[in-house]
């Protein structure tokens, strides 16, 4: 890396890292890339969500590190994401029954690095600490979300539902679109070091005009 190069901060400057609190934001996101693990269940109880986690940050440390090194290119690793959807919408919004959760754990991956550098940072992870359990399911994820409806939420994830509830509910139909894709969150906040009721997570969904 190049003396005095900037170290690039994506929640800086990038669009879809940005919400506000009460104001539900209608932009339209670039294709990305992600680091991708799958999984089902309560993510609270479920092992294979933790081992997810576990396999997914290593990996995305190492790609830093290569771009880094082998590209002279640096960055903040953005803020955990995540794709959830259920064969039952009320599973989010009043049933909020977790164990009926399908999920992808994300990790934003800049667009100047490819599958061939993924595959050395799961290398360079496998190679010093053998990996976790799911190091064999972190794959490369194109999402190309489009037209999507954000919002922020400030409080704990179990207090997600009745904003969910107005986005599709109220505002999707009052500006005639419709649900597309799968539900899509980021979390600004650390959870293990922030109080529940202080949590900020950005809710995502992407849509399409009625009738398209």
């Amino acid at each position: 890396m190049s003396e005095g190069a900037a170290k690039v901060d994506f929640k800086r400057v990038l669009p879809g890292y940005s919400a506000r609190r009460g104001r539900i934001d209608d932009l339209v996101l670039p294709a990305a890339q992600y680091l991708a693990v799958d999984g089902v269940g309560d993510p609270n109880r479920a092992q294979a969500y933790r081992e997810a986690l576990e396999a997914v940050y290593p990996v995305a440390y190492a790609l830093k590190f290569w771009s880094k090194r082998e590209l002279g290119r640096d960055y903040v690793v953005p803020p955990l994401e995540a794709l959830w959807w259920a064969d039952e919408y009320a599973a989010f919004t009043s049933a909020r029954d977790k164990s009926a959760w399908s999920w992808t754990v994300l990790l934003y991956v800049p667009e100047w690095l490819g599958a061939a550098d993924v595959d050395a940072a799961i290398a360079a992870v496998r190679a010093k600490s053998g990996g976790g359990a799911a190091l064999a399911l972190v794959r490369l994820l194109a999402l190309a979300e489009g037209r999507c409806l954000q919002t922020l939420h400030v409080g704990p994830y179990d207090e997600e539902g009745p904003v969910l509830a107005r986005m599709h509910d109220e505002i999707m139909p009052a500006a005639g679109l419709r649900p597309v894709g799968k539900h899509h969150e980021i979390y600004l906040s650390d959870a293990r070091r922030v109080a529940p009721e202080k949590l900020r997570t950005i809710l995502r969904q992407p849509v399409a005009k009625v009738g398209t």
